[in-house]
């Protein structure tokens, strides 16, 4: 049912990709800017928070890769 929103919506499997590498692009960006700025342990927590998206964000790639293929 999301699945079928995302895709109605104009949501492509290629989107999700290109969203999983750039959290994962950011995850390590925000990491190394916290570093500089704020303690380690919260720099290390910044990048694991945004880190955690990019399996949502290939697991929505994968879903809308099946769907489009039995479309």
């Amino acid at each position: 049912m999301i699945v079928k929103k995302l895709h109605d919506a104009g949501v492509r499997s290629e989107h999700a990709y290109l969203a999983a590498a750039a959290s994962i692009a950011l995850s390590l960006a925000t990491w190394s800017a916290s570093t500089s700025r704020e303690d380690l342990e919260r720099a290390d927590r910044w990048g694991i928070f945004v880190g955690e998206w990019a399996p949502t964000f290939f697991g929505l790639g994968l879903a809308l890769a099946n769907y489009e293929k039995n479309d």
